[in-house]
């Protein structure tokens, strides 16, 4: 019985995992283009397309528009358990972080943010919207709630600049403690894509988060945000202990 033939986009696939894993291509390098592979394997651009989309699903690869297809490194993973800002884990995997504000704004709280922050009707929060980039590359946008009543004045600092857990720490004797998280995977709004520089096809991932600090001798939830995180240029883990 004559074994059924593999696929010629797998054969590509195996091919350039192979070459990634040997590092003949090196991790944070660009790949050669798809013309270049389609002459290199005589395929159909197709081809070349469908093994590059199961690279990218497997995490071998990830593609920046407009700049090309890089190998994706490994080690740069962050950790579930670990309690940092968006600085902090950029700092920790090696990279140059810098941050963008996009709006900075003065708004009432609606439903869901109360029940978050503990706020009652007609509070105010700072809804901060900020992208965070490593190595000048977009990495993550994050919409930040936070209450007035708690750091009067605080619309009046520029994130782009500071540390958020560093403006709260030093200007509000407010020093993060906990949070609680949810995750999952999201196709993110055309707008947000646009932010971080992905196509739409790109899952991202959404992190939802309540913080709790300590302020003076209380403590309680000091901060509500939303992320979307690059699933192309992260992956995250959780250590686990039995």
């Amino acid at each position: 019985m004559r074994e059924a033939a593999i696929p010629k986009y797998l054969e590509v696939k195996n091919q350039l995992a192979f070459r990634i894993e040997e590092g003949v291509y090196p991790v944070g390098e660009m790949i050669p283009t798809e013309r270049e592979l389609m002459e290199s394997f005589n395929v159909s651009r197709i081809t070349i397309r469908r093994a590059l989309t199961e690279l990218e699903t497997e995490g071998y690869i990830y593609r920046l528009q407009g700049k090309g297809t890089f190998v994706k490194d490994e080690d740069r993973q962050q950790d579930l358990f670990m309690l940092t800002s968006c600085t902090e884990d950029i700092i920790r995997l090696g990279m140059t972080p810098s941050r963008k504000t996009i709006s900075s704004k003065v708004i009432p709280a609606d439903r869901r943010t109360r029940e978050n922050l503990k706020l009652n009707v007609g509070d105010k929060v700072l809804c901060l919207e900020r992208v965070y980039l490593a190595d000048d590359e977009p990495v993550n946008f994050t919409i930040t709630y936070l209450p007035l009543k708690l750091f009067p004045g605080i619309e009046r600092f520029d994130f782009g600049e500071r540390s958020l857990y560093e403006v709260l720490e030093e200007n509000y004797d407010t020093r993060i403690i906990s949070s609680v998280r949810t995750i999952e995977a999201v196709l993110a709004p055309e707008e947000v894509c646009e932010l971080l520089n992905v196509e739409g096809s790109v899952p991202l991932i959404l992190f939802k988060s309540i913080v709790t600090g300590r302020k003076g001798s209380r403590q309680l939830p000091v901060e509500t945000f939303r992320c979307y995180y690059r699933s192309d240029r992260f992956s995250f883990a959780i250590h686990q202990l039995r």
